[in-house]
């Protein structure tokens, strides 16, 4: 299904130490076990006082103040299908669904988790190790 706006890619800054008066209440307990600190977010939608993120296959209300956008648009995004570029030799290629994108803040760039099978891969892909499928 095509989003109706481009996506703007961005971290959302927010750890417990904040407080929750910048969390939607009907978010404060999934966003805090999500524990975004890191991870590379989707801003879809703006309402008032709240934007939409989303993250994976969950959406979040959340204050617009701790938001920073990224001006790089990562290679794969959430539900990409992608394959291990060069799998070790005699193994088959990890193939799958991008399920988590952390933010590396010190290289400035995204690394990825794939779901295989209904379960997560243990390993977090560089881009240039992945392609899509």
């Amino acid at each position: 299904m095509a989003r109706p706006k481009p996506v703007v890619y961005g971290l959302y800054s927010w750890t417990p130490d904040y407080g929750f008066r910048y969390i939607h209440p009907a978010n404060r307990r999934t966003f805090e076990w999500l524990e975004p600190l890191g991870k590379l977010f989707e801003k879809i939608d703006e309402a008032d006082d709240w934007i939409l993120l989303r993250y994976d296959e969950q959406q979040f209300k959340v204050s617009g103040e701790l938001f920073t956008e990224l001006a790089a648009k990562p290679p794969f995004s959430f539900g990409d299908v992608v394959e291990e570029a060069n799998p070790e030799p005699g193994c088959p290629p990890h193939r799958g669904l991008i399920s988590d994108v952390y933010w590396d803040e010190a290289q400035y760039r995204a690394r990825f988790q794939m779901v295989e099978k209904k379960r997560k891969v243990k390993r977090i892909f560089e881009a240039e190790e992945l392609r899509f499928s």
